[in-house]
């Protein structure tokens, strides 16, 4: 990932997310210094991206839902979001194409990554997602879906699926969601 010794993006790097963005050079070079500003090593720990989160949700419990987010963007499954994961990350969820976001959410819900999501597994994020509705907010949500077992519920008989039944199972769309070179 880039050149440590000098803190440059490497071409290589950069003509990819070139490719796979939206971003223009002069663009990735700004959030490229920015992001090596705020991480000198390069990477982003989970501990890290759950506080940049919670700046962002300062009234609520934002870390189980960030911790989810971030296993959904380490796509090498290495603890750590170095900077193509990240702008990647940052593509998918401002403007990244439709099926790419679909890919993404379904990367989320699919906590053990087994390529199936379960009614316990969409309970398990929706749970996350409901410690970041302040308590007021959470009153004013319609009685059928004003927890996450109801929320968990009317989702789950969306996509017509038993109590028993499979999940959803990982789209079926090209498999061209950007991933990290080994």
């Amino acid at each position: 990932m880039g050149n440590a010794k000098s803190g440059a993006l490497s071409k290589e790097v950069l003509e990819d997310l070139k490719t796979n963005t939206r971003y223009s050079e002069e663009e990735l070079c700004r959030w490229y210094e920015s992001f090596q500003r705020q991480c000198p090593d390069g990477r982003i720990s989970r501990a890290e991206f759950e506080k940049i989160y919670g700046t962002f949700f300062p009234n609520s419990d934002p870390q189980g839902y960030a911790r989810h987010v971030f296993r959904s963007f380490d796509t090498n499954d290495d603890g750590t979001l170095d900077f193509r994961e990240y702008i990647i990350a940052l593509h998918l969820t401002s403007s990244g194409k439709t099926h790419l976001k679909l890919e993404w959410a379904f990367s989320l819900f699919d906590v053990d990554r087994n390529g199936e999501v379960s009614k316990n597994e969409v309970l398990e994020i929706i749970t996350a997602i409901f410690k970041m509705i302040p308590p007021e907010e959470q009153k004013l949500l319609p009685e059928d879906e004003n927890s996450p077992q109801k929320r968990t519920d009317k989702l789950w008989a969306y996509f017509n699926k038993g109590d028993n039944g499979g999940g959803p199972e990982r789209p079926k769309y090209p498999q061209n969601l950007p991933q990290n070179p080994s």
